[in-house]
């Protein structure tokens, strides 16, 4: 029973950076906008997140909450100006969307390698990290020991850090905005029919360009969590190649989820506990790098039997991936 307990709790931990990434892909695609950069905007948004604190405490900053703002704002600030050059090239200078977005995927895992191997380098230790103070806030229980030491659900629902319950709010924040207000319909009317949305008044440039910032900002989160987590990441420091492909496992998991930020929840939840599931049930004649593998091998089968049923509830927004030529309309 506590394995059971330990490997779904890890399996929460490792689910947050996927979720962020699906979430912020998922705003981006209701849109219209096909955006494959996610895996570099996480590195940029990992990277950014770790630099800010670490120069912060290298000026000579002790307080650790100041530190933690400094991290969410400059991996949000980071990877969202990935998705503004994204937005520009796409929207307003009508890039192809594909290969802006592998373009932008290979400029963010070269930007983030070469500063952190870069800035690790050069500080004495020989490795960016920092302090232990800040790794505390990113991976200590938000809530107090009573709630987190209570039999069973103590440690399944309280014992998370507080970017797990930031992802699961974000979720819900989605669900409500993308169904229930009018903005949200607005948002989903420009990424089904621009023609039609843009003939009621609605900006399709606009909504494209926020909705695609705001969402990368959000993947960019993913990214701060895979640096800063110990369960889910490398725990503070910095780590060559240490996003690892969830970029791509977001990109995926938005058609999984078929494009549902409630259903984005639980595909993210069933995927983290793939990745870590050689750790809690090894099978010894099983090399641990087939394990490694196995949260990508059900994404391409889950992706062939998604896309072989033909319901209109599991087809892309209409619109999605194609730029919208106003004189055409």
């Amino acid at each position: 029973m506590n394995n059971l307990i330990n490997f779904l709790t890890a399996g929460i931990l490792a689910a947050a950076p996927l979720l962020f990434g699906v979430l912020g892909e998922l705003l981006t695609e209701k849109s219209g906008n096909l955006n494959l950069g996610v895996e570099g905007m996480m590195f940029m948004g990992g990277i950014a997140g770790i630099v800010g604190p670490y120069y912060y405490e290298k000026a000579g900053g002790t307080n650790p909450y100041v530190a933690l703002v400094i991290a969410l704002v400059c991996a949000l600030v980071c990877a969202g100006l990935g998705a503004l050059v994204f937005s520009v090239l796409t929207i307003t200078l009508r890039a192809n969307q594909n290969v802006t977005g592998l373009a932008l995927t290979m400029f963010g895992t070269g930007f983030g390698n070469y500063f952190g191997e870069a800035i690790g380098h050069a500080d004495p230790s020989g490795f960016l990290s920092v302090s232990a103070s800040v790794k505390s806030l990113f991976n200590s229980p938000v809530f107090p020991a009573p709630l987190v030491n209570l039999p069973v659900v103590g440690k399944l629902l309280f014992s998370h850090n507080f970017m797990v319950y930031l992802a699961v709010i974000l979720a819900i924040i989605l669900a409500y905005f993308l169904g229930r207000t009018r903005t949200g319909l607005n948002l989903r009317s420009v990424g089904e029919s621009p023609a039609t949305a843009d003939a009621a008044g609605i900006s399709v440039t606009k909504y494209r360009y926020l909705a695609t910032i705001i969402g990368g900002a959000m993947t960019g989160l993913g990214g701060l969590y895979l640096v800063m987590n110990a369960g889910a990441g490398v725990g503070g420091a910095w780590v060559h190649n240490c996003i690892n492909g969830y970029g791509w496992l977001a990109v995926a998991l938005v058609i999984f989820a078929v494009w549902s930020p409630t259903r984005a929840l639980w595909c993210s939840l069933i995927f983290g506990g793939l990745a870590c599931m050689r750790y809690y049930y090894p099978i010894s004649f099983i090399p641990a790098s087939i394990y490694d593998i196995v949260p990508y091998i059900v994404t391409a089968v889950v992706l062939v039997f998604v896309s072989l049923k033909h319901s209109r509830s599991n087809q892309p927004p209409e619109s999605l991936g194609l730029s919208y030529f106003r004189e055409e309309r």
